[in-house]
């Protein structure tokens, strides 16, 4: 793995990290603002009173090696424990790593795959009856949305592309407000992924609906 893999694994995958990690990565920084500060030592006081700078030889450990080696390392754990949480956005054309995993143009060959969005959709709850398929309720906030396409979940932090299995309409009410929302329907979410959109709840962003491939 090269370091703007793991960069990547870090910055967008952060809830894969751990307590020890997180406090590392702001550590560093910190760090970093100590050195251009060193002339002002109430200024790193106030750091270390605010738990920004650590003395947890564990989450020191973690940096000995240096920044760059740090990432690395935390990147490969996390790709061994959770490689199913980590959605790499590659470029259809030269396969290379986007800049984020919603990027839809190539940083590297420039290539654009916005076309292959059909649809967005607004994420406002969920619901599963017993027996039936698991449901996203919410609003279509642009195009299309059909049977047989997929729900790029990847905008929710979950790296799960599910087949729209079925549509149905559902009355919300919310307020003393009843409005319509869309379901789109769908089995192929462990009880892992239902819990997590679950707990989600909504998304101000939309995620995409794109064309099967």
């Amino acid at each position: 793995m090269d370091n703007e893999t793991a960069k990547y694994i870090i910055n967008y995958f952060s809830n894969l990290l751990t307590s020890e990690e997180k406090m590392a990565i702001k550590t560093s920084s910190m760090f970093k603002l100590e050195h251009s500060n060193s002339k002002n030592p109430n200024l790193t006081k106030m750091y270390r009173e605010n738990g920004w700078l650590t003395s947890d030889q564990s989450v020191l450990d973690l940096l000995k090696e240096g920044y760059d080696n740090f990432e690395l390392n935390v990147a490969n754990r996390i790709m061994e424990q959770s490689p199913d949480k980590v959605f790499f956005n590659n470029c259809p054309k030269c396969n290379k790593l986007a800049r984020t995993p919603y990027a839809r143009q190539c940083r590297h060959c420039g290539h654009k795959w916005h076309d292959l969005t059909v649809a967005q959709f607004k994420l406002n709850g969920s619901f599963q009856l017993t027996g039936r398929l698991f449901f996203l309720i919410g609003q279509i906030t642009k195009g299309e949305i059909k049977q047989g396409q997929i729900m790029d979940l990847t905008f929710l932090g979950l790296n799960k592309k599910p087949k729209i299995e079925a549509i149905e309409f559902a009355l919300m009410r919310q307020d003393g407000k009843i409005s319509e929302d869309v379901g789109l329907g769908t089995s192929e979410l462990t009880e892992e992924d239902k819990e997590f959109i679950k707990v989600k709840g909504s998304c101000i962003t939309p995620f995409d609906i794109i064309e099967e491939q």
